[in-house]
């Protein structure tokens, strides 16, 4: 039996992409010329590209057209943490580190080992969490401007494990969630797996777009808010205390959950407070401390409302049983004697370093970042294919993102996503100084 035909259509296409007949970065004909073209309807062209979309061949730009992708770029690229040979430089993901913290883990080791409650870390833990260690985040959370008890926080294996579980645990598939329109990757994969239907908020110079949020509430049943008001990943905004003041008054009056990812806040001295510390009965607060200390110790907490604590615990319960108690104790530790204090104001310092080395080496192109943060957004110039760049960059050993993974409109805008703190300063120099001349370049063919 043939096939459908607009399904030989997509075959046809998708075998001239993967062939290479249709060079990465051609722009396909409109919807209506490709009907023409073929003699079907317009209705079966945009199903066609759709398709192949959905397979990863091509990509639609408002205004622009549909255009080929650089199909060498792997479709979970800034997703999906891809093997980066030895000699690259990568600047997709983030895994800052400080020279000494393998001696403080050793140190650690050593003190938990002596310490006489050794058996109880071998045991199943409370699924929250043990007292001592929410006690201990209780305290942190404090000093980040979150006045609450052991009793309202929750131990998970990693932010992202904490956003997991708040979806879990407030959520159902089908809920209405705003959410920047470019947002952190991890909470897209979070809303596909759960089937949840995300809106895009356009961003302002500060923030999300609060008018937008409101008309948007007026019209559809936003049953949560995901937000990070304290340096966005991946634009790097602080939100004003006034526009954290009004999202909780619409957040109020449409009856929406606040889920506040305070991941890279620690990086901004003194910022405004907290959604979480303004309204602790509408937000669910999730941090860790996988980016302050390292990727590898795997610490996130929750700090929720109390209505929604049973629901919390029993995802947890689902997911893990329990945070491993060796790490949480080694991390608890570290906050109580000021570990955690001492190298959150390195990485402070460290990433202040990292960012006016990027203003240097990537001068003349405009670039949105915060100034202590570990990554910057470039916009690339009109006409400039990201994919196109990435593999380009990529054949000279650097891994960068692309906007794809933090886009949730349906316009992706041309621009690569820098993250700074994966490498040296010597080779994160060299590797911003091509990117720079591969991106220049680009605009001059």
């Amino acid at each position: 039996m043939a096939a459908p035909r607009y399904k030989q259509l997509v075959d046809a296409l998708a075998s001239d992409i993967r062939s290479g007949r249709l060079a990465a970065g051609a722009r396909l004909p409109t919807h209506r010329a490709l009907a023409a073209r073929e003699s079907i309807a317009v209705v079966t062209a945009t199903r066609v590209y759709a398709e192949l979309e959905a397979r990863g061949l091509v990509s639609r730009e408002q205004g622009r057209g549909t255009f080929v992708r650089d199909i060498t770029v792997p479709a979970g690229h800034g997703i999906d943490q891809q093997a980066v040979a030895t000699d690259a430089v990568d600047l997709s993901f983030n895994y800052p580190a400080l020279p000494g913290q393998a001696d403080l883990l050793r140190h650690a080791l050593r003190e938990v080992a002596a310490s006489g409650d050794l058996d109880s870390l071998l045991r199943y833990q409370p699924h929250r969490g043990r007292p001592q260690d929410r006690a201990s985040i209780a305290r942190h959370l404090r000093r980040r401007g979150i006045t609450t008890d052991a009793d309202r926080v929750l131990i998970a294996g990693g932010a992202q494990h904490g956003l997991a579980i708040t979806v879990m645990a407030t959520l159902n598939a089908g809920d209405v969630v705003a959410v920047d329109a470019l947002t952190y990757p991890g909470f897209k994969v979070l809303a596909h797996a759960f089937h949840l239907d995300l809106e895009p908020i356009p961003a302002t110079p500060d923030g999300p777009d609060l008018d937008a949020l409101e008309k948007l509430c007026a019209t559809r049943p936003v049953r949560a808010i995901y937000t990070m008001p304290t340096l966005h990943n991946p634009l790097g905004w602080v939100m004003p205390a006034a526009d954290r003041s009004r999202l909780i008054t619409i957040a109020r009056q449409y009856g929406s959950l606040v889920i506040e990812d305070a991941s890279y806040a620690y990086l901004v001295e003194d910022p405004p407070p907290p959604l979480a510390a303004t309204a602790p009965d509408i937000t669910v607060y999730v941090s860790g401390l996988s980016k302050s200390i390292a990727t590898g110790l795997r610490i996130g907490f929750v700090v929720a409302p109390p209505a929604t604590l049973p629901s919390l615990e029993r995802a947890i319960r689902a997911t893990t049983w329990n945070t491993p108690a060796l790490t949480t104790a080694i991390a608890c530790r570290w906050l109580d004697d000021g570990t955690v204090d001492h190298l959150e104001a390195q990485k402070r310092s460290d990433a202040e370093a990292r960012q006016a080395l990027a203003g240097q080496e990537l001068a003349g192109l405009h670039l949105v970042s915060h100034p202590s943060s570990y990554f910057t957004w470039l916009p690339l110039p009109d006409d400039a294919r990201a994919d196109r760049l990435t593999a380009t960059l990529a054949r000279q050993h650097i891994s960068v993102s692309t906007a794809e993974p933090y886009t949730t409109s349906i316009h992706t805008p041309q621009a690569l996503r820098l993250a700074l703190g994966s490498t040296d300063l010597d080779r994160l120099r060299s590797a911003l100084s091509t990117v720079r001349q591969v991106v220049l370049e680009d605009a001059c063919t």
